[in-house]
Formats: C-alpha cells, structure tokens, sequence
C-alpha cells in the first residue's frame, strides 16, 4: 500500500474521529440535561454516576483516538518527508 494512500486513510480518520469526540465533549457540556433524560431513564443512573461513566468514557475515547489515528497519521507525515518517493510502499 503506498504511503499517501495510507496517510489519506490515516488523516480521514483522525478527521472523523476527532469531530465526534468534540461533538461527544459539546453534548455532554451543554446537553447533559438531555443526555441523561435519555440514559437516566433507560440504565436507572443516578446523575452522579452517569457523570463519572461519561467522563471515563470521554479519557478512553480519547486516549484510543491519539493513539489509533493521531499518532500513526503523524508518524506517517514523518515518514512521508523523510522518504519523499511516490513509490515507496510499506
């Protein structure tokens, strides 16, 4: 596969992920009444406990994006000027 197209995969990637996880942190700001209209009622959380669940979840998710889709795109950028032929491959 050649680098740019695996960059390209990689940068879409932390594109997409990363809207959703600043969508995820906007909704959970100001919408946490909403939110936890929804989950409260349907898994019985009380607020206290559906805050710590949804801000454990937001470290994971993104601890995962940073490691699963910033860091490799990164270190594909770096490889991409270091070797700047079209036809190296991995």
């Amino acid at each position: 596969m050649h680098i740019q197209r695996l960059t390209a995969f990689f940068m879409w990637c932390t594109i997409i992920n990363g809207v959703l996880l600043v969508i995820t942190a906007i909704m959970g700001t100001f919408g946490f009444d909403f939110v936890y209209s929804i989950h409260g009622k349907l898994f019985m959380f009380s607020r206290e406990t559906l805050s710590v669940v949804f801000y454990g979840f937001l470290g994971l998710y993104k601890m995962v994006w940073l490691v699963f889709n910033a860091v490799p795109y990164v270190a594909l950028l770096i490889i991409r000027k270091k070797y700047p032929s079209d036809q190296a491959k991995i």
